[in-house]
């Protein structure tokens, strides 16, 4: 039979055996250099990269960040060189565009930009035309002043042609002839000359006869005027195709 003192030995063991199979030697704790031992042979197991950056990464993002500041801040100048010469390009090409327009007709025709002087040659040839083709037997003198004051040039000759036919009746018939514009238009002004297109009403009266009559009519021509002495004349008389 065994004895006390192997039974305690036996209890001791096997408390060491129970010991030995519940705690993990020191020995047997994976080391931190990512190796990993299985089975009998060692193998390496490259360990997690970490989640924060390192510092040369870091340096190399930064110098990739100066790179492209320096870029741009040289993207920079070069942009806006490339805007100051289109730029100076666009300014040079408006003003050829502008001059080219001066020196249109339509540019210099100064009915369309000067207000007062088409204002001035309306005025003085409505004056004139009232007075030219108006006509009164009793005073032929007014008839010949304004021959004088408004006609000028190859209109002379124009408007003793068209009035001749009137001056021949007027005694005989004791005609008086009254032209009244009613519509006028500048049509040109370049420098001393323009060009004014005419709307009149005419009416012509008998009084030889025991009854005035009167008739009615409606003209419609243009002029062509001169600036001579201060004054607005007519240098031409055209009727538009009304003679032909």
């Amino acid at each position: 039979m065994p004895t006390t003192r192997h039974l305690i030995n036996r209890q001791r063991r096997l408390a060491t055996v129970q010991a030995s199979r519940t705690a993990t030697p020191a020995s047997r704790t994976a080391p931190a250099t990512g190796k990993t031992r299985t089975g009998s042979g060692a193998r390496t197991v490259p360990a997690p990269a970490s989640a924060s950056t390192s510092p040369s990464a870091s340096a190399s993002g930064s110098r990739h960040a100066d790179d492209r500041g320096r870029l741009r801040s040289h993207r920079l100048p070069v942009a806006l060189g490339v805007l100051t010469v289109l730029l100076g390009g666009f300014a040079t090409w408006a003003t050829g565009q502008a001059a080219a327009l001066r020196d249109t007709p339509a540019a210099r025709n100064a009915a369309l930009t000067d207000a007062a002087r088409t204002s001035e040659v309306k005025g003085q040839v409505t004056k004139a035309v009232n007075e030219l083709f108006s006509y009164d037997y009793t005073a032929t003198a007014a008839a010949d002043r304004a021959v004088r004051a408004h006609l000028t040039g190859k209109a002379v000759g124009q408007h003793r042609t068209m009035l001749a036919p009137v001056r021949q009746q007027a005694a005989r018939q004791k005609l008086v002839l009254t032209t009244t514009v009613t519509q006028s238009g500048v049509e040109l002004i370049d420098g001393d000359r323009a060009r004014v297109l005419i709307y009149a009403d005419q009416s012509n009266t008998r009084t030889a006869a025991k009854k005035d009559a009167t008739t009615y009519g409606a003209a419609m021509f243009a002029v062509e005027a001169v600036r001579k002495d201060g004054a607005w004349r007519i240098a031409a008389i055209d009727t538009l195709g009304a003679g032909s």
